[in-house]
């Protein structure tokens, strides 16, 4: 796994929004060319090549997990695939019908937006039995929009390999594997583009819920306090969201879908223009909290106390205009002399 190290924002006046407490994570996926079996054992030679990314966090990059998690990727002219390893010393799952509330098991999960426009946006679970709940949600739960979940990924392809015993707690097991195929064609729907995006990048993040477990029978079930409720599920991710929720997809890490193989290395470094993202997100959340405390939107970025920042050297003016049906605020980047944009729903957009 590459590292890279970014400069932070520096404010040239205070602000009161939240800020971007961790840097999003960067992995390289490579196009092949070989066959990948959907086996759930990532035993192909494309897969050996393939770096693993850095270890799984606690979801506010913070903690360290108790058993480790690491993913690859890997993509051809049909597919993206995905290979995890989940280290765990007792492997379970209940759950059997397709698209129930996976996360009741211990799972693996993906999130997927493809334009980084926090709208539209996949998500992907499975458990040890290769129960699968696949949804798409049309903003995140914050702007209280429909979440599709009769949607389906046509053409998934899914697979578990344990190192273990399914079901079992009479020994210890070591770790469970998941393997999984996502064809383009499902993908690009969301993208505003049919292309693949060969040498450039999406946002995606990946999850893992892990419980508390108890025994009774000889039967495995999440783990209850004296007063009968469940005890709180661990969250373990990639790139830690710095706050206990996946649904902030402006926090997801950021994959580079490179057009060499996996036996070149290829080295990615965030875009200048993708801090300014970061920042409008900030503004963002900004008028949010302005608006619950007033019950009005800030009319001026006086209000929010955020009039001016800097990037690198460049100082950067956002523009916050009012409508009748809420509010946008647009920046030109210094950098590539495009203009971006952020409305009262979160939506994100090149404008130009």
């Amino acid at each position: 796994m590459l590292k890279y190290s970014f400069t932070l924002l520096i404010l040239l006046v205070g602000f009161s929004g939240v800020a971007q407490k961790n840097i999003p994570r960067s992995y390289v996926a490579h196009q092949i060319e070989a066959q990948v079996i959907i086996d759930g054992k990532g035993d192909e030679t494309v897969w050996q090549q393939a770096e693993f990314s850095e270890a799984f966090i606690d979801i506010e990059g913070v903690k360290k997990p108790k058993y480790q998690t690491q993913v690859k990727m890997l993509w051809d002219d049909e597919n993206l695939y995905f290979y995890a390893e989940l280290k765990e010393p007792h492997i379970w799952a209940t759950l059997k019908q397709r698209d129930t509330v996976i996360f009741y098991n211990n799972d693996f999960e993906i999130f997927i937006d493809p334009d980084g426009d926090t709208h539209n946006y996949y998500e992907f679970e499975m458990n040890a039995l290769n129960t699968v709940w696949d949804l798409l949600l049309v903003k995140p739960y914050r702007e209280s929009a429909p979440v599709l979940d009769s949607w389906d990924i046509q053409g998934l392809q899914t697979a578990v390999s344990i190192n273990g015993t399914l079901n079992d707690p009479r020994d210890i097991d070591t770790s469970w594997s998941v393997e999984i195929a996502i064809p383009w064609t499902v993908l690009t729907e969301a993208s505003g583009s049919n292309d693949l995006p060969i040498d450039k990048f999406w946002r995606i993040n990946f999850s893992r819920v892990n419980w508390d477990h108890t025994l009774e029978n000889g039967k495995y079930s999440r783990k209850k306090d004296a007063s009968g409720k469940f005890l709180p599920e661990y969250n373990w991710v990639w790139s830690p969201q710095g706050v206990i929720n996946m649904h902030e997809p402006e926090h997801w890490g950021y994959v580079y879908f490179s057009a060499k193989p996996p036996s070149e290395k290829v080295a990615f470094t965030i875009p200048q223009d993708e801090k300014i993202r970061w920042k409008l997100y900030e503004l963002y959340r900004a008028q949010k909290t302005y608006f619950s405390k007033n019950k009005v939107w800030a009319t001026h970025l006086k209000e929010l106390q955020a009039q001016i920042f800097k990037l690198e050297t460049k100082t950067i003016t956002p523009v916050l205009e009012n409508h009748t049906y809420g509010w946008s605020i647009t920046v030109e980047s210094p950098f590539s002399n495009a203009v971006y944009s952020i409305r009262e729903d979160g939506k994100y957009s090149k404008i130009n």
